[in-house]
């Protein structure tokens, strides 16, 4: 497995992208309509990787942008970034590609200084919903086009590296 940066409009991102919009459809009877900028997904402010097999197959995608707190959007805090476009073929799945993918775009959100992950999702997508709590998603205040939907699911992370220990407060340290 080998996670590549390539951005929203490289030709196998596009082709996922694609593929996971037919997923909605088959799922809830529509494509995804959250509005989509692909310069969202550039460097330092997002980033979009794919996920390639041993034999050099583009299986799966995963992405981040920023998002900060908005007046007109409930659910968002500064130092956010929202996942979007996880998915996985279905001739992949069940091999850790997409826990993978999450813990690489956790990692990078924080390497950029974002502070929580957030995400919607929905209830026709059981293995998300499993994989995500699995992770330590929590449910949080809904946000995004799909807010008011029953089928709406939003989940957050808090991503940030705790503090370490000063002197004082070492670990293992007497209490004297």
């Amino acid at each position: 497995m080998d996670i590549r940066l390539v951005g929203y409009a490289h030709p196998d991102a596009q082709r996922l992208i694609a593929e996971v919009q037919q997923e909605y459809v088959r799922r809830y009877g529509d494509v995804d309509v959250t509005p989509v900028d692909p310069a969202e997904f550039d460097p330092p402010q997002g980033l979009f990787a794919v996920v390639y097999d041993v034999d050099g197959r583009a299986v799966g995608t995963g992405a981040w942008r920023a998002r900060e707190a908005e007046a007109d959007e409930p659910g968002l805090a500064d130092g956010d970034a929202e996942l979007k476009r996880m998915y996985t073929v279905p001739s992949a799945r069940g091999r850790g590609l997409a826990r993978a993918m999450l813990r690489f775009l956790e990692q990078e959100a924080r390497r950029a200084g974002r502070r929580r992950l957030v995400l919607e999702t929905g209830t026709e997508q059981p293995e998300a919903l499993a994989l995500y709590a699995s992770e330590g998603y929590l449910p949080t205040e809904k946000f995004g086009v799909y807010r008011e939907h029953p089928m709406s699911v939003c989940l957050a992370k808090a991503i940030t590296v705790p503090a370490l220990p000063t002197a004082r407060q070492s670990v293992g340290s007497p209490g004297r």
